[in-house]
């Protein structure tokens, strides 16, 4: 699940991706997609579902390909907290609820801060992407995610 990661640096695998219409019914475990009223976004992910994985994270990654990201995905909804330590890159973080709604969204955290980001109760998901994207992509609150992790008989925006 998270080869891309391997030694801290992100693999090639982490291929650039904008969404267009033809994607619409493309729902990979290694891709999410973003809808809001502004359009769709989608970007190539690794997934973080283990402890282990979630505590990772990006750290250590000194960069990583615009349209790429991460995928914390918690057993249960509950408070996110994230921080920044070891991390070398700017993001931005969109905190999603078990729809797949987000429900906020921290842009340009600041690389190696240990400042506490709280996310809020009930998030299931986190999204990791490059710092200023969900700006420049207009990803608010409100966007909703598509992808096989979300339970699909809750989803706002399912699969099928």
């Amino acid at each position: 699940m998270r080869e891309g990661l391997a030694g801290g640096v992100l693999a090639g695998v982490m291929a650039v991706t904008m969404a267009v219409p033809a994607l619409a019914s493309d729902c990979r475990e290694d891709r999410v997609q973003l809808r809001s009223a502004q359009g769709t976004a989608a970007f190539t992910v690794d997934i973080a579902d283990t402890d282990a994985e979630r505590t990772q994270g990006l750290m250590h990654v000194a960069s990583m390909p615009r349209f790429s990201g991460m995928l914390f995905v918690f057993d249960r909804p509950q408070r996110a907290v994230f921080w920044m330590e070891n991390t070398l890159i700017p993001l931005d973080m969109l905190f999603i609820d078990e729809r797949g709604v987000v429900q906020s969204v921290h842009e340009n955290a600041v690389p190696m801060d240990r400042t506490p980001i709280d996310g809020g109760e009930g998030i299931a998901f986190v999204l990791e992407i490059n710092g200023g994207m969900a700006s420049r992509l207009q990803l608010a609150p409100g966007a909703e995610l598509r992808h096989p992790a979300v339970a699909q008989d809750l989803a706002a925006w399912p699969c099928d």
